[in-house]
């Protein structure tokens, strides 16, 4: 049966609905009224009633930034739509009369990536998304893996640099300080301030349009300029620790790498593998991970939530 998976960003609410294979049937986009519970709500039961017009609908899942409880029924903290421990599954059920499942997106993305996309001929699988910060999501044994809370998987704030850089958590040090598209930039205007050749094409690019952001750096990339090329070394080089850790833990048989910097593809797994064989304990004496890049892409949020509300009570998910 066909289901409904919203995903709730902090600038758009993206639904689709999603066939028993993962494929996208019908589809519907809005902007977030960001900082409006209420709002939020109606707009995620405004979609799902337009989106089963056309198409019978046996569930949604909802997929959203933050922590969701263990029943998946409700949100702890969302920090981009002013939830605080929100029974949004309750709300929406009474008003859809369809069951609701409600994931963390790095969950939700993740375990799409696992039934549909680079992981599908795993069992043990990590997926680490590089955004503005860093989400996570595990699987182990074919089954997400959400923790004794619900709240499993915030690799992001995996503490890489005691006393470091500050974070938005309020602690210091954390992962996605250094592995995250924020961070990429970061050290882009680093070497922009350099006086060397490296810097020209970051300097240049400021000169033009008054700052760098992710979209002038992709670009430079993909130019091969030295200096971008170095920047994303940094991130890669920060990524494959941090991976190496989290192997240490979990030993996982692959790390899928999504978001948006993961478009580099070889230019970004080079430098994650390279680092990931530097820092990984007793390497050479057991089978290592394969690193591969996410395949769905912006779509995974969607399929993961809805593929997620159909599994429930199957023991998958």
């Amino acid at each position: 049966m066909h289901a409904v998976g919203i995903d709730i960003g902090g600038t758009k609410i993206a639904g689709a609905v999603i066939d028993e294979d993962g494929a996208i049937l019908d589809q519907r986009r809005t902007p977030t009224p960001a900082g409006d519970a209420a709002a939020v709500e109606d707009a995620v039961v405004e979609m799902i009633e337009s989106l089963r017009v056309s198409t019978p609908v046996s569930s949604v899942g909802i997929a959203a930034a933050g922590f969701v409880d263990a029943a998946r029924s409700s949100v702890y903290y969302a920090p981009n739509i002013s939830w605080r421990n929100e029974p949004i599954a309750d709300r929406v059920e009474a008003r859809t009369g369809l069951p609701v499942v409600v994931e963390n997106d790095a969950n939700a993305a993740g375990w799409a990536e696992f039934r549909f996309g680079a992981g599908q001929l795993v069992s043990d699988m990590v997926m680490v998304t590089i955004g503005t910060g860093v989400g996570g999501a595990i699987i182990t044994e074919d089954r997400l893996f959400r923790g004794g809370f619900g709240a499993a998987a915030e690799i992001g704030h995996m503490r890489v640099v005691p006393g470091g850089l500050p974070c938005g958590c309020g602690r210091f040090g954390c992962f996605e300080q250094y592995g995250s598209g924020r961070a990429l930039q970061r050290y882009a205007e680093q070497i922009a301030a350099e006086p060397g050749e490296d810097g020209r094409g970051f300097r240049a690019a400021i000169e033009a349009n008054g700052s760098l952001n992710g979209g002038l750096i992709a670009q430079l990339t993909s130019a091969g300029d030295p200096g971008a090329i170095r920047a994303l070394r940094e991130l890669g080089t920060w990524i494959g620790e941090g991976c190496a850790s989290l192997s240490a833990v979990l030993d996982p048989q692959m790390f899928v790498i999504g978001g948006g910097v993961a478009q580099s593809d070889a230019l970004l797994l080079g430098p994650i593998v390279e680092a990931f064989e530097a820092s990984l304990p007793a390497r050479g004496h057991h089978p290592e991970p394969r690193f591969e890049i996410a395949q769905l892409v912006n779509d995974a949020g969607v399929v993961g939530a809805a593929d997620l509300a159909r599994s429930r009570g199957t023991g998958r998910g």
